[in-house]
């Protein structure tokens, strides 16, 4: 390929990758706002949630992008450019996958953690921010981590719009070189890496999560603190000063 044709592909990608931020950041924002209101106490809350989680998760990614790019604009008297469209429509679907990862990690949280805190008295936003979301986070992240890559797969479906992106760009390359293996081979690796190195950092994004998280204390304290835990718990023996308790 010439330059000029590679820069073409190197502008998919980079819008591409635009549409990726931008839908990702919507439909985790939603994946956490309707997750969570599906565990709420209010039925009209927890009704409402499902609703549009069974909207969303019913309906084809692509007939939502057409709906939201050309129903919209005579509906409303109002024209979405296509970066915007897709990631309205990408992100408000996706998201609706993700809300149900939220809501199955937030009930998977043993329910003695829940009850300690209301016997602690702590209020539900409490309970949510200091007890189930900072366990129910890092069993989210293997499966988010799925789903991004799903939604890098589904911005290919705004090409329909005529919105520059990589498969787009990849297709104005093919007609003009007349060569179809060569130029998807490429897509296919560029796509490839890209999901590459998002798994990577979803990994490392987990095991940051997941450090500290269930770990027994520290076998290596000191005979200081070895004492003031048995003086506190009133079990325990120091290692040069007889038994406690």
């Amino acid at each position: 390929m010439t330059s000029g044709l590679w820069e073409l592909v190197l502008k998919g990608v980079w819008v591409t990758l635009q549409l990726l931020f931008l839908s990702a950041l919507l439909a985790g924002a939603v994946s956490f706002v309707v997750g969570i209101a599906r565990t709420h106490r209010l039925w009209i809350v927890r009704f409402l949630a499902g609703f549009y989680t069974e909207v969303f998760r019913g309906t084809s990614a692509l007939v939502m992008i057409f709906w939201v790019f050309f129903v919209l604009p005579p509906a409303f008297g109002w024209q979405l450019v296509p970066l915007w469209a897709g990631t309205l429509a990408l992100g408000l679907t996706y998201g609706a996958y993700g809300s149900e990862i939220v809501r199955g990690a937030l009930t998977a949280v043993d329910p003695a953690q829940q009850e300690g805190g209301i016997a602690l008295s702590f209020t539900p936003w409490q309970r949510l921010r200091l007890i189930l979301l900072p366990q129910a986070v890092p069993e989210m992240i293997p499966p988010f981590s799925n789903l991004l890559i799903e939604l890098l797969k589904g911005t290919a479906l705004v090409s329909i719009m005529g919105m520059g992106d990589l498969a787009f760009s990849g297709n104005l390359v093919r007609l003009a070189l007349q060569e179809s293996a060569e130029i998807y081979t490429y897509l296919l690796v560029i796509y490839f890496v890209i999901a590459f190195a998002l798994t990577r950092v979803m990994r490392g994004l987990e095991k940051r999560l997941k450090a500290g998280v269930g770990k027994a204390p520290s076998r290596g304290s000191s005979p200081q603190q070895e004492l003031k835990r048995a003086e506190t718990t009133g079990v325990g023996a120091s290692s040069s000063g007889g038994v406690l308790g």
